[in-house]
């Protein structure tokens, strides 16, 4: 995801970030050397979505040997983590599990060799390829500084470790499974992502959306299959779906307001097995990106109109138009920063860490089901922000330029860990206590 845009300069004001002696950047800096062995363990052996069983149960042992009161198999494989320090707000802080189907060629030492079966129902290669490790090396490291610091904070410390965010199902079953109403409904909830588009260390944040709707949209187009030579006595599904996938850039291009950004993807076109033989179907499979619900219905409605309009174009009879599929059950709703909780962290991060490692970034066309926290009671106060983990010395050469750099999900991502862990944990546990500062 393209996030920030900054100059190799800018990194080098990673060095001149305030140097005095700090106790809560000693601490995390003492405890970097297991956080990092931690970090490791985590890297070289990922699981996929909805599948945490190993992860959960040794993070939820961490979070134990701590002192919190932890219940796991929330929304399957989710683990929260209660302590109650006194009145105050409840804070829920959240770290996301999952790894991806992605065969890891980082060449890293403690790279994964994990394999596992996909939802396509193939061997696969799993990897932590959305730096979903370091979430979770920081969240232990916030946990361990939260209770170290349990005298400086009043209130309820909600911190839940998350299944299922890159299938987008993980957050909403935690909820469906009485999140709020089993163990209590939070005040505040914040988040981090670790960036492949910022130099590491560095901290990004949006005030008001942050990530997009995401759908993914499935086409099963029909049609009448012959043979290649008599294409008069068929009716082709790959000319039809072409017709559809070009048709389709004009709901962005200009049924769309310029200045609502949007997304429509085809991401996967198939159709046919031999040169000469035309295919009875076709199946078209794309992602579609938004952030406001008005844009969300104009390109969901506006797809289902043109493949029933190029379908009618192309002569299909009515028994032989397309059928369209949203698949609800993956739908992301977007992620919303509130406006009273970013204001407040980014002017703490900005004192904390200098002005040349905290910037406001633009919103992303991404998507994170941390939304949902947010979604399921409005009243919340909620933020999720960015720590870069670009290797200082490739954002360097890369001159800022994070288009010639490895991308979330890439089999080559491998973030600079201990800057990423240092910063996040950091920059968690500063934003924890300020909400639940002590009146």
């Amino acid at each position: 995801m393209k996030i920030l845009f900054l100059t190799a300069a800018a990194c080098v004001g990673l060095a001149a970030s305030p140097a005095a002696a700090d106790p809560l950047r000693d601490a995390v800096a003492k405890d970097m050397p297991s956080l990092l062995s931690l970090y490791r363990d985590l890297h070289a052996n990922p699981e996929l979505s909805m599948e945490e069983v190993k992860t959960s149960a040794k993070l939820a042992a961490e979070a134990r040997k701590l002192g919190f009161d932890v219940t796991t198999g929330v929304g399957k494989t989710g683990v929260v983590a209660i302590m109650k320090n006194g009145p105050g707000p409840v804070l829920l802080v959240r770290a996301d599990m999952d790894g991806l189907p992605v065969v890891e060629q980082t060449g890293l030492s403690f790279a994964s060799r994990v394999k596992g079966t996909s939802r396509a129902g193939g061997v696969t290669g799993i990897m932590h390829a959305c730096g979903h490790d370091t979430h979770m090396a920081a969240w232990v490291g916030t946990a361990r500084r939260m209770v170290a610091m349990k005298s400086q904070w009043s209130g309820t410390l909600m911190m839940i470790l998350q299944p299922g965010e890159e299938t987008g199902e993980g957050a909403k079953a935690m909820l469906e499974d009485g999140l709020y109403s089993r163990f209590a409904k939070p005040t505040h909830a914040i988040a981090f992502h670790d960036s492949a588009a910022l130099p590491a260390g560095t901290i990004g944040y949006s005030n008001g959306f942050a990530l997009a709707n995401v759908d993914s949209v499935d086409i099963a187009v029909k049609g009448v299959g012959g043979h290649g030579a008599y294409p008069h006595t068929t009716k082709d599904p790959i000319v039809l779906g072409a017709r559809i996938v070009g048709s389709l850039q004009t709901l962005v291009s200009r049924e769309n307001d310029p200045q609502s950004p949007a997304v429509v993807t085809v991401g996967s076109f198939h159709s046919g097995a031999k040169h000469n033989i035309i295919s009875d179907e076709a199946t078209l499979l794309l992602t579609v990106r938004s952030y406001g619900d008005e844009t969300r219905k104009l390109l969901l409605d506006g797809i289902k109109r043109i493949v029933r309009g190029e379908a009618i174009a192309a002569g299909m009879p009515d028994n032989r138009m397309p059928v369209v599929t949203i698949r609800e059950a993956e739908y992301t709703p977007a992620t919303f920063n509130t406006d009273k909780l970013t204001t407040q962290t980014a002017a703490l991060l900005t004192q904390r860490f200098g002005a040349d490692r905290v910037k406001a970034t633009p919103a992303v066309m991404g998507g994170e089901d941390f939304s949902r926290f947010y979604l399921a009671d409005k009243s919340i106060e909620s933020l999720i922000f960015w720590v870069g983990g670009v290797p200082r010395a490739k954002w360097q050469a890369a001159a800022g330029d994070a288009a010639k750099l490895p991308s979330l999900h890439s089999p080559f991502w491998a973030p600079d860990a201990e800057p990423t862990i240092a910063t996040a944990t950091e920059a968690m546990t500063a934003a924890a206590l300020a909400v639940l500062k002590r009146s």
